[in-house]
């Protein structure tokens, strides 16, 4: 008979043992080795068979044994130095406590982090792919750190989902339910109730969610639960899936975490002492409604009105964006979201035409019957940022129109590049042979400290290569037995499996979800090809696949089928596997034991990736293409990058010219490194190219230098921005939506009416200065409240301005008081040679600002007055 519920059994543990309770309940466990050193030794054979999962395993384990270890004055002793370790981490003063706290520029007291993913361990399975690895990463390095931070997310009962493949190498979804009575969590309550987080929704019903809290080490990550008896049916399956159900469905998990999440924080603050967040930072659109909220709260108990309380609520907000592409953005239609904000569920204090106006995509190529969530999110936070060089740069692009008359270098979207957890990613064998060269842990984050990790024999590290290519080969082995187990075959046909894979070749991996811009069947555009590099009789390759299509994404689940079905042919079998149920205990396997990453999207729709720098870490390299964080980190010697045919139209030759480029990279330099061995067995070159990857990339890849970014470059200035405001009952705030309104009124009566320049009247030339005079009509704006600016720059055949340098123009002395009229001047020195243009431009001023593009105004003159172009020589 088939069970109709789940539910956990904790058992009871001996008084000397309780504090193997308390180090199950901290999510710690899951990057900290000698932790879980304590766990495998409770029972070593119900470790493995539970996935080394603490709480599963202290529901498993034999009373009897229990005994035994009560009594086991040496495990006892183990046991009390983790639990002693434990307490000194949560209570060390780390790098943030360590910060200067002057009270102007003081750090954020707590940060709130929104994610509708989290990526923490194979255990919780809370995550789909790279966002929520990405935010997992966030969490326990800013723990690592001791940042503040209170994580935000949803409980899914049935998680993303469970990946397998039917006979013909079909993707099949499962969806086991979880129980988060048998999780590392517990429930936040008050007076032994259940916390209750109500949103309301139309038709008279009310979204009523529990909440569970995750111990990320010193992170505290609350998690919302919709799956309670005060909910009717339809509701409690509001948190069953991640990424599941219908627009509706979506809308619902998106107001829960974003409006539900906020109350949540406020919640546990209040029932914990927590300091209440001075900073939200949204992680991607999903918890866009979170500003909403936020909004609402500064309307009903601080009186502001809504534009007031809007600028409250951006100062102290922060918005990253992970797509670099439209179809990765949530969007819903107008008239879904209008109707979860109108009449009765409407946010007191929150016109819906107004929050309609939030998401509107009222910019060139906007689609006006669609609600944009990262529109929305960018225009309630004063800060945003992509997450690589590269992508802030997409994203500029992608989103300009959020700031019209401004150039894409101008568009207010900075970048900080991803980062990985080490503790997490990282071999233990790695980790013992660094930590044996560089004892303090701080000296990983400096470019000298990885340098002196490089000083280890050639051999020491070739044997840890080894051992690690090693142990991927026996799971592999393990899990492709178990999937054609599931396919239907009997063990007396899956004999080949035991020499599936080789320790001693060279091992390409490749996971990762499947869209079709990650090109997942890329190595497949001519088969014989990569069957001779899989079967090359000196120099084989051998490659180990994994990744996930999104259940409703059929040709994503057509690429998985194609590259299953060519690895089962008999002749590559052997060489090339497909492995289903991508989860981070696989991707724990192929990071650590890959020789190679290959990585081979379409440029640039990767808006970082992190898999490869997790490869870097445990002594691999990487082929990719240079989109992402690879772009910004290649240096020709760390790797190697696949050749791209940007311009290309046609997707088909593009796909040709990348894939023969890629067969060709491993047939003339990746093969022949790997196998080029001296006397002693060793590939020289090889090893000199690994440790230049940890010289090059081990100090910037790290999670913990990604939030140390995140909180100077961001927190902490998003934090002094909200304070600002805030001051002498949020008079600041009060004063700048004022500032605004009056200014934006006024704004279409501001032009300029003549340019003229002196300087020119012999050929100009380097080192001479340009005088700009402007004269202006400001409309009714006071000369203070405006940036007049002169940019000069060389120019291109479009007589577009290239890399300009701006200076300002001052008011004029010696003119009337009063006029329509009022002159600007100053000068730009002339620091380049070849063809240059000018023009002036004009930005509205405030010292609250915090760039001069936030607002989206800008005047500039008609060209015939205002640009001209000059040639220094």
């Amino acid at each position: 008979m088939k069970a109709i519920r789940r539910f956990t059994v904790r058992t009871v543990l001996p008084g000397e043992l309780a504090p193997l309770g308390r180090l199950a309940a901290n999510l710690r466990w899951a990057w900290h080795a000698p932790t879980r050193a304590v766990f495998a030794a409770v029972d070593p054979e119900i470790w493995a068979a539970v996935r080394h999962d603490p709480v599963r395993l202290l529901g498993e384990v034999r009373p009897e044994r229990l005994a035994e270890l009560a009594a086991d004055d040496g495990f006892r002793a183990g046991l009390a130095e983790a639990a002693a370790d434990l307490d000194d981490y949560l209570d060390a003063s780390l790098w943030y406590q360590r910060l200067p706290h002057d009270a102007e520029t003081a750090p954020p007291s707590a940060i709130a982090y929104f994610s509708a993913e989290y990526g923490l361990d194979a255990a919780l399975p809370q995550y789909s792919g790279g966002l929520g690895i990405l935010a997992g990463d966030h969490l326990k390095s800013a723990s690592d750190l001791g940042v503040p931070v209170i994580g935000v997310g949803l409980l899914y009962r049935h998680g993303y989902f469970t990946q397998s493949l039917s006979p013909e190498g079909w993707q099949l979804e499962g969806y086991p339910e979880i129980d988060p009575r048998g999780m590392p969590m517990s429930r936040l309550e008050d007076d032994g109730d259940p916390v209750s987080i109500v949103v309301d929704l139309p038709d008279g019903r009310a979204l009523v969610a529990h909440v569970w809290v995750v111990r990320v080490g010193r992170v505290p990550l609350l998690l919302l639960d919709a799956c309670q008896e005060d909910n009717d049916p339809e509701l409690r399956g509001v948190t069953d899936r991640l990424y599941g159900g219908g627009n509706e469905q979506r809308l619902r998990q998106e107001l829960l975490l974003g409006v539900g999440g906020v109350r949540a924080v406020r919640a546990y603050c209040a029932r914990t002492g927590h300091p209440e967040p001075e900073v939200f930072h949204m992680n991607e659109g999903h918890a866009g409604f979170l500003g909403l909220e936020r909004v609402r709260e500064y309307i009903g108990s601080e009186g502001l009105t809504f534009d007031q309380a809007l600028e409250a609520t951006r100062a102290g907000t922060v918005f990253t964006t992970h797509t670099p592409v439209p179809a990765g953005i949530d969007r819903f239609p107008r008239e879904l979201v209008e109707r979860h904000f109108s009449g009765p569920v409407a946010l007191e204090g929150l016109p819906v035409e107004r929050v309609m106006a939030l998401g509107a995509e009222n910019y060139p190529g906007g689609d006006p019957g669609l609600f944009n969530m990262a529109v929305m999110g960018m225009r309630l936070a004063q800060r945003v940022n992509g997450v690589s060089r590269l992508h802030g740069a997409v994203s500029r692009s992608m989103f300009q129109g959020l700031w019209p008359g401004f150039d894409v270098d101008e568009v207010p979207i900075t970048s900080i590049t991803n980062g990985v957890h080490a503790p997490t990613w990282v071999a233990d064998e790695a980790f013992a042979m660094g930590r044996s060269l560089v004892p303090d842990s701080a000296d990983f984050d400096t470019a000298q400290g990885w340098e002196r990790v490089v000083g280890v024999g050639e051999n020491e590290l070739w044997e840890m290569r080894r051992s690690l290519r090693g142990r991927l080969v026996a799971e592999v082995r393990a899990r492709l037995r178990h999937s054609w187990h599931q396919r239907g075959a009997s063990d007396a046909e899956l004999g080949w499996i035991d020499d599936v894979l080789d320790p001693n070749v060279l091992t390409i991996g490749f996971a990762r979800r499947v869209p079709s811009y990650k090109r997942l069947t890329l190595m497949l555009r001519d088969a014989e090809r990569l069957t001779s590099l899989l079967l090359h009789p000196e120099r084989p390759v051998q490659i180990v696949i994994a990744g996930k299509a999104h259940p409703a994404d059929e040709g994503g689940k057509r690429l998985i089928q194609e590259i299953v079905r060519f690895a089962d042919d008999p002749r590559v079998r052997h060489r090339i596997v497909f492995l289903p149920d991508y989860d981070m205990a696989l991707a724990e396997s192929l990071v650590q034991g890959s020789d190679v990453w290959l990585n081979n999207p379409l440029r640039p729709l990767e808006a970082c990736g992190t898999s490869g720098m997790k490869v870097a870490l445990n002594g691999g390299l990487n082929l990719s293409v240079r989109d992402g964080w690879w772009d910004e980190w290649f240096d020709g010697s760390n790797g190697w990058a696949i050749p791209t045919a940007d311009g290309v139209q046609d997707p088909d030759r593009r796909d040709d010219i990348e894939a023969t480029a890629l067969y060709e990279l491993f047939e003339e330099q990746v093969a022949p490194l790997f196998y080029d061995h001296d006397e002693a067995g060793l590939p020289k070159r090889w090893l000199e190219m690994v440790k230049h990857t940890l010289v090059s990339l081990g100090p910037k890849v790290l999670a913990t230098r990604m939030v140390r970014d995140y909180v100077e470059r961001l927190y902490r200035p998003a934090a002094c921005s909200s304070r600002r405001l805030a001051a002498k009952a949020l008079s600041g705030a009060r004063e700048l939506a004022a500032w605004k309104q009056r200014v934006v009124r006024a704004w279409p009566g501001v032009r300029i009416e003549h340019v003229e320049i002196t300087g020119m009247d012999d050929p100009p030339q380097v080192g001479g200065e340009l005088t700009v005079r402007a004269t202006l009509v400001l409309g009714g704006i006071d000369p203070e409240d405006l940036r007049v600016e002169v940019a000069l720059g060389r120019v291109d055949e479009a007589e577009e301005l290239v890399t300009p340098s701006f200076a300002e123009l001052a008011v004029l002395a010696g003119q009337p008081a009063e006029g329509p009229l009022v002159r600007f001047a100053g000068s730009v020195p002339l620091a380049r040679s070849g063809a240059c243009g000018y023009t002036v431009r004009v930005l509205p001023r405030h010292p609250l600002l915090a760039d001069p593009a936030e607002m989206g105004l800008v005047v500039v003159p008609e060209p015939a007055a205002g640009i001209g172009g000059v040639v220094l020589r």
